[in-house]
């Protein structure tokens, strides 16, 4: 099994910058990926940016390409999703996941921290 634990969401102004992280622990090395969704009140969930845990490629949504960056920190097993010149768009329960290696499913999901741009 693998946890994952979020924070760093909060209330920000549009054009302001916040930055979440996501800690994972237990079996890591079940997973070789992470990233990030997100949930927007009465919208499907939707994918943002992910990560790969060996080689650091990276992929975003185009609605964040430009504004938002994912990066890692390996020896810390966190990932970090910042994101600037934010919009009332981005107000949404951002959550980070993960895949399994094996089955490439989104087996691991976090908790959730809520992030609300306002205008």
């Amino acid at each position: 099994q693998v946890q994952l634990v979020e924070s760093g969401g909060g209330l920000v102004q549009a054009g302001g910058s916040l930055r979440l992280s996501c800690t994972a622990s237990g079996s890591i090395f079940s997973i070789n990926a992470m990233s990030w969704f997100r949930q927007a009140p009465g919208k499907e969930r939707e994918f943002v940016a992910r990560i790969s845990w060996g080689s650091v490629s990276t992929s975003y949504a185009g609605s964040v390409k430009g504004r938002f960056t994912i990066s890692r920190d390996h020896a810390k097993n966190t990932v970090y999703l910042q994101m600037n010149s934010l919009k009332p768009e981005d107000t949404a329960v951002y959550y980070c996941a993960a895949p399994t290696k094996t089955t490439l499913r989104y087996d691991y999901w976090g908790q959730g921290t809520q992030v609300t741009v306002s205008s």
